[in-house]
């Protein structure tokens, strides 16, 4: 440990001289950097200040209105050496000057990087609408702190930092009830593509690249093109914009396919067939639940095995939105829309199940469909979230594997927990099993509750 009175440089030198000599070990999660809190540019928030030609400043009203200009760039002075100027030093003088107690203040002309917005924004979620406050400290008692902070690792080092500093300070000052502004951090992985480049190395448009025996071709030029690897991005030119896929496969297929490529966290590539296959899932829901003449199949009896199913896929689609395994929540709705295909008429329940269950993935279809159905809420995002019965949902009868002397030679369904003893006489009545038992005296059976038996002769 270094201490007493040494000054930082002399404790950097200590420092340092240790590691040479190979004492201790030289410790780093993020490298820090000083903020570099302001930004020559037009965009940005403006800071509420402006300065008198001695050095003094004054705060000015807010909130600041930038002012209406022509020309955002950056302005430059005739002396090279002269530093310079923000875009809003060429307001016009009504806007940069502010005239208080008989003295003139020029405003600050370099504005905030657009941190200093996102820093917060979730207070203010709390209570937009104030214009005493940034939020009320009821609400701010109520929802604080935020349950989830979903961001990319990215996001480690940029918004959730600058999020953590800013709330920390806020709470110093006596503005906030918590010292830290969210409970859980969950990093996403990212999407996933080929990028491509031409002979330049110049990074080729996705819309403009043809592929034939994996070999990738400019469409315009058939010039051969360089594949690389990575994350997809505008800066790779190799996404297609949310709107344009949107436009063609439909947003609700759209957000189905992004929650369905794999765990969250895995970083996935991206595939067009996957939004197809979400499409086609999609189109067979929507003919399960309404009928080419436009009126709705939801109707008829709930049968027993039905039921089962139902309350099976309620809790494991809840469990695992709550788990955020959002891909294997969609695969548990894509195996009961299946089982609905054999049905003439969807039971009413469990109509409303599905689409409350599928809504957080796919609302625009789902809403859609619950108006039509006439499900007695004004929006289904005002309906409660369905419960699952875990005493209906357990298995009532299972399938048991027959096995004479370990060779598979029938199966047999009896209720769930079945002993030895009736298991063993229902496979022993299986024609196929008998043939092979036959007058043989039984030698051993091995018994797996609810799994096999295996009789030995």
């Amino acid at each position: 440990a270094i201490t007493g009175k040494a000054t930082p440089e002399a404790k950097q030198s200590i420092i340092e001289a240790l590691f040479r000599a190979g004492i201790g070990n030289a410790m780093v999660n993020y490298r820090l950097r000083d903020w570099i809190f302001s930004r020559q540019r037009y965009w940005g928030e403006p800071f509420p200040l402006a300065t008198h030609a001695e050095g003094h400043s004054v705060q000015v009203e807010i909130p600041v209105v930038l002012p209406e200009m022509d020309d955002f760039r950056p302005g430059s002075s005739e002396d090279p050496n002269a530093a310079i100027q923000p875009p809003l030093a060429r307001a016009n003088a009504s806007w940069r000057e502010v005239h208080r107690d008989g003295e003139t203040f020029e405003r600050e002309y370099n504005v905030m990087p657009q941190w200093a917005g996102s820093c917060w924004y979730y207070l203010r979620f709390i209570d937009p609408r104030n214009k005493e406050a940034f939020c009320n400290s009821a609400g701010e008692k109520y929802f604080m702190p935020i349950d989830l902070y979903v961001g990319g690792a990215e996001h480690a080092v940029l918004h959730l930092l600058y999020a953590r500093f800013w709330h920390k300070a806020l709470y110093d000052l006596g503005f906030v009830s918590t010292p830290e502004p969210f409970k859980r951090l969950f990093n996403q992985g990212m999407i996933t593509a080929d990028a491509f480049l031409d002979e330049r190395g110049v990074y080729v448009d996705i819309r403009e690249v043809e592929t034939r025996d994996g070999v990738a071709y400019h469409a315009e030029t058939g010039k051969v093109l360089m594949r690389s690897p990575g994350k997809m991005g505008k800066r790779y030119k190799n996404g297609l914009p949310p709107e344009e896929v949107g436009s063609e496969y439909g947003v609700d297929a759209l957000r189905l396919y992004e929650m369905y490529m794999g765990p969250l966290e895995a970083s996935t590539p991206w595939s067009m067939d996957g939004i197809r296959g979400m499409q086609r899932f999609l189109q067979r829901f929507w003919r399960n639940m309404i009928a080419e003449d436009g009126g709705t199949r939801i109707g008829g009896e709930m049968s027993p095995e039905l039921e089962k199913l139902m309350h099976k896929t309620i809790l494991r689609v809840t469990e695992d939105i709550d788990r955020l395994r959002f891909n294997t929540g969609i695969a548990g709705l894509i195996e009961l829309n299946n089982e609905l295909v054999k049905l003439n008429q969807i039971p009413r329940d469990l109509a409303r199940n599905f689409l409350l269950m599928l809504a957080p993935y796919a609302p625009h279809v789902c809403e859609e469909i619950w108006r039509l159905a006439d499900f007695g809420h004004s929006s289904i995002a005002d309906a409660s979230w369905p419960e699952g019965n875990m005493a209906l949902a357990a298995k009532q009868t299972v399938q048991i594997a027959v096995q004479v002397n370990g060779k598979m030679r029938a199966r047999v369904e009896v209720p769930a927990g079945s002993s030895q003893d009736e298991v063993q006489r229902l496979a022993l009545e299986e024609v196929n099993v008998h043939q092979y038992v036959g007058e043989k005296p039984l030698r051993k059976v091995i018994f797996v509750p609810d799994k096999l038996v295996n009789i030995v002769v």
